[in-house]
């Protein structure tokens, strides 16, 4: 008698087939679009791989063994993602100012193509082999799951999502929380989409959700003006007399940044209050 298969496998089947479609793209020009686009692809694919560990509980390898060939082009892909980012920054501050930031433009793009050059290399010097052996695995992991278990595990890893954020968020938030605060928002985000998608009840009632959703959204400027800072620190460090306009902008960025943490910080303190209860 046949197996049957978790109906949350066909929703994967797809989000690989497109993932596929995308590495096969970037293995013949890397574009800056499609990077990001893979990107949000692999993210679903090692939630997948979580979800999958979580039900094969007995398996403590499973997650791990099942994403690791992509951890690295994720990674690289990420670069380009943020890169984009610093990149979208500088062209608001010309339009903004109408000043000229040819150097650190001009940085910003050899930066830019080391990372494609990473992420190219690492595409055309894998093989469709990975992405195969992928879907062979995940297809087995996935046969005989019943709804419950896939309902039940998608809530366990909610609830370790919102158990790091409650750990982590004590007022001064540390720098490097707002990252991980976002990445447990995004993936909670989708987690229970997925739950929606497969015809479960959601996790949270629609007022909650409103508000992860609306931290998650505060975070992306947060996160803008952090890669921004951060690309133009280094870019400073590496001139001995920096241009003034590059030290006006760094102190405005500082300033920004210091008040986006402050309004995140009273967002964060009221939904994990309203979560606890």
């Amino acid at each position: 008698m046949s197996v049957k298969t978790s109906p949350v496998f066909l929703y994967f089947e797809q989000q690989h087939a497109e993932a596929k479609a995308l590495f096969l793209a970037l293995g013949k020009q890397i574009k800056t679009k499609k990077a990001v686009e893979l990107l949000s692809k692999l993210e679903f694919l090692e939630l997948y791989s979580d979800l999958m560990a979580k039900i094969h509980f007995e398996n403590e390898d499973l997650g791990v063994s099942l994403f690791s060939p992509f951890k690295r082009l994720k990674k690289s892909l990420r670069k380009i993602h943020h890169l984009k980012l610093v990149e979208r920054n500088i062209q608001s501050r010309v339009a903004q100012q109408n000043q000229s930031m040819e150097s650190f433009s001009a940085y910003l793009l050899t930066e830019k193509r080391n990372v494609q050059k990473e992420a190219f290399d690492l595409a055309i010097g894998s093989t469709l082999k990975v992405w195969d052996d992928f879907l062979v695995k995940t297809h087995q992991s996935s046969r005989g799951i019943k709804p419950l278990m896939i309902s039940t595990a998608i809530h366990q890893l909610a609830n370790e999502e919102l158990g790091y954020l409650q750990e982590d968020i004590e007022v001064p938030l540390k720098t490097q929380t707002f990252p991980e605060l976002f990445e447990s928002l995004r993936k909670i985000i989708m987690l229970e989409n997925l739950l929606i998608h497969l015809g479960f009840n959601p996790i949270f009632v629609s007022q909650i959700h409103g508000e992860i959703q609306g931290l998650k959204e505060s975070l992306k400027p947060w996160y803008a003006n952090h890669l921004n800072l951060q690309a133009l620190s280094h870019f400073l460090a590496e001139k001995e007399n920096p241009s003034k306009k590059y030290l006006e902008w760094a102190k405005e960025l500082k300033a920004e940044k210091k008040s986006l943490s402050s309004q995140i910080e009273k967002q964060a303190v009221r939904l994990m209050e309203k979560l606890a209860v």
